[in-house]
């Protein structure tokens, strides 16, 4: 209940509508309103544009970035000394150096004869290593020996540390030279005349694996890299500072325009030159409007957008007052707005051929639209979101009247869609609509066709995408907002359909009745306008409460006496009756939408079971019942198609009923059961018109007539009708 009423609130709505407008405003371009907008290639058809005040011209956005680009590249990556690199290494050395003979005395005893090291060094190092020790084992090798190691592991680091020891460099610098920073003092340097640690640990490596490399010097390489820190470091943050302080040195001007000077003059064709001055004038008229101007240039906004909704929002409270009834619809209509203006407002942001204008795909929105809703609702909301997004593009009244073309175009070809592959038939529409306006307005403006080329590409790109798209995003509204579209209607009326399967195995005469029900109700929504599609559907799915006990019903009873024969009224009219509730829960769970489920109950309305009323009458005499109780529950039909297939139901079963039926016996029970049905007020509640019945009249008498109309005989028909 609270989220029926959430559906249906006034306040939503409002809500809707207000965050909707707000959101396209602020979308809007930033400054002051021109005209029209400026496209490179066309002719600037208004009156002179004179500056009434100095401004900067801006450069154009790809330039600027490339400057920017340029002088982040001319930056030095910043190294820095390490001044306690050299003493951290000695440390390191020397107190290793002072654990060593207690560890090799270890090791020699504790000799399996197998090769033990446990040392960080390589084998022909530790072979050098122990060769040395036990030469010196009864010379106190702690002595001579290891002071000699000592100073030569100490000579080889300082030696490394003379020529500068740099760490990591950045990952994609392959400049020669760096910047050394030695307080505040910054020197430039090539980075040859250093040594990377990488490659000096890559070489000291290579070396321990070479045969002809002396095992001394190996053992002197090895220690010494091992406790070797970097002494010129990388420092990423006052790399990015030189970086920050050269990019503000950059100007993002190209030059001035002085108060009084002409931008562009009539006839002007649009230069890349002088658009920049245009826009750069636009611009700084925003930025001149102050606090107040800010507000009443958003005030002018806001109503420009509000006017354009709100003409939408009456068209669907006129004329489509089921759509404009629930929220979720209209917020379908919001979503895809936004969508639209979003794409709009990130094109506006691109610096490039003004082409891009092609890639905001309303066609998408046209089609999603119509598929959802209608041809009508589709073209309407074409209008409004092309003019929404055309203010969005500086008021661009090429790209309005372009994509107008297209969307309505596109929204015409899925009006009458029988299949989803049917929406990729599209992209030859919106390709058409796109091509004849680019040249439509090329030939105009006097716009290059090289140009021209360029937008067709880029429409071509449009026409392509739109289709996927709509097909996309119709399985996403379908499924997250409930919504039924034509495409449902056809799928559910597929016979391989599980409910339909099981009706026609169960209870093949209610499948069959359902099968021509489903012929009447479409040839006569199509008369009166209404949906074909949802009418068929209805009328497939009407009876499907029957499963539960088709024997009840007399079209299932092909071969077994009536059953109802042996009960009493009351009895008769609950088992009727229960195939309405059956149906309503059998629909449900098998996922059928609201507008299926809504034919089971009304295509009876509060109808009186006249069978079972008549024979209550004769068995307990007419003032003893209460004709309430032989009525259906109802509710009544709402819709053209429920009370189509209301009408139809009746008519079908009697007219099948007629024995040697002609075509006056067959108009005669359709005029009566119309007839019946008005005076009865089952119609009270549905838009029928006198009109429509008329129509749907005619439209069932020429379906009835055909299927039930008399036959002549076979030769020999009574004996073919006996058996053998």
């Amino acid at each position: 209940m609270i989220i029926k009423r959430l559906n249906t609130s006034l306040r939503i709505k409002f809500t809707i509508l207000f965050v909707t407008v707000i959101l396209i405003v602020l979308m809007m371009p930033r400054g002051g309103a021109l005209e029209s907008d400026a496209i490179v290639g066309n002719v600037w058809m208004q009156d002179d544009l004179i500056a009434d005040f100095s401004f900067p011209v801006l450069k154009n956005s790809m330039k600027y970035k490339e400057e920017v680009e340029e002088e982040k590249k001319s930056i030095l990556p910043v190294f820095v000394y390490n001044e306690d690199a050299l003493r951290y290494s000695l440390d390191s050395v020397n107190s290793y150096l002072d654990n060593l003979p207690a560890m090799l005395r270890h090791v020699t005893a504790n000799s399996t004869g197998e090769e033990n090291n446990p040392t960080f060094l390589s084998a022909k190092a530790f072979d050098e290593l122990s060769s040395l020790y036990l030469k010196n084992v009864d010379k106190n090798f702690p002595g001579t020996a290891l002071v000699a190691l000592r100073k030569d592991i100490v000579d080889r680091i300082n030696s490394y540390y003379a020529k500068g020891v740099l760490g990591d460099v950045p990952g994609d610098y392959q400049g020669p030279n760096i910047t050394i920073r030695k307080k505040n003092v910054d020197i430039s340097q090539p980075m040859s005349r250093f040594m990377l640690l990488s490659d000096i640990v890559e070489s000291v490596s290579r070396n321990a694996h070479s045969a002809s490399y002396p095992g001394r010097e190996s053992l002197l390489d090895e220690f010494a890299v091992h406790f070797l820190h970097p002494n010129i470091v990388y420092d990423s943050n006052l790399t990015k500072e030189e970086i920050d302080y050269s990019i503000k040195k950059v100007s993002k001007y190209a030059g001035i325009v002085t108060e009084n000077e002409k931008i562009i003059g009539k006839h002007d064709r649009i230069n890349p030159e002088n658009k920049l001055k245009i826009d750069s004038y636009r611009i700084a008229k925003g930025d001149s409007l102050g606090w107040e101007g800010f507000t009443m240039q958003f005030i002018g906004r806001f109503l420009h957008i509000f006017l354009l909704v709100v003409l939408f929002s009456i068209y669907l409270f006129l004329f489509r007052k089921r759509i404009y009834n629930e929220n979720k619809k209209l917020l379908i209509f919001a979503i895809l707005l936004l969508w639209t203006g979003f794409i709009t407002y990130l094109q506006n942001t691109l610096e490039g051929s003004d082409a891009v204008r092609f890639l905001i795909f309303i066609p998408a929105a046209s089609m999603l639209i119509t598929i959802m809703f209608d041809s009508r609702v589709g073209f309407y909301a074409t209008v409004v979101f092309s003019l929404i997004c055309g203010a969005l593009h500086g008021n661009d009244y090429a790209f309005v009247v372009m994509n107008v073309v297209a969307g309505a175009l596109s929204a015409y070809s899925v009006r009458d869609i029988k299949n989803r592959n049917q929406i990729f038939r599209s992209f030859l529409f919106i390709l058409i609509a796109y091509i004849i306006a680019v040249v439509a307005f090329g030939l105009e403006s006097m716009t290059s066709w090289k140009k021209m080329f360029i937008e067709m590409g880029f429409a071509s790109t449009n026409a392509l995408v739109s289709p996927v798209l709509t097909y996309g995003l119709l399985v996403f509204f379908e499924q997250i907002f409930k919504v039924t579209t034509d495409l449902t209607f056809i799928e559910l009326c597929n016979f391989d359909r599980p409910l339909l399967r099981e009706l026609a195995k169960k209870a093949p005469g209610s499948f069959n009745h359902s099968m021509t029900l489903g012929t009447l109700a479409e040839s006569a929504a199509t008369a009166v306008n209404a949906n074909p599609l949802l009418a068929r559907a209805g009328a497939y799915y009407h009876d499907v409460g029957k499963l539960t006990s088709p024997k009840y019903f007399v079209e299932n009873q092909l071969d077994t006496a009536n059953v109802h024969d042996g009960m009493i009224p009351e009895e008769s009219v609950k088992a009727i009756k229960e195939h309405v509730f059956k149906g309503k829960e059998l629909a449900k769970e098998y996922k059928l939408p609201k507008e299926i489920i809504d034919f089971i109950p009304m295509h009876h309305g509060t109808t009186v079971m006249n069978f079972f009323y008549e024979k209550a009458k004769r068995l307990y005499g007419e003032d003893q019942i209460d004709l309430r109780n032989y009525r259906y529950p109802g509710p009544k039909p709402n819709t053209k198609e429920t009370a189509i297939v209301m009408l139809a139901d009746s008519c079908e079963s009697a007219v099948r009923s007629i024995k040697n039926p002609d075509a006056e016996k067959v108009e005669n029970v359709i005029n009566n059961l119309f007839n019946a049905r008005i005076e009865d007020g089952q119609l009270d509640e549905s838009p029928l018109t006198l009109g429509d019945i008329i129509k749907i009249k005619e439209a069932f008498y020429e379906i009835l007539l055909g299927q039930y109309h008399k036959r002549i005989q076979y030769p020999h028909q009574d004996e073919l009708e006996k058996a053998d």
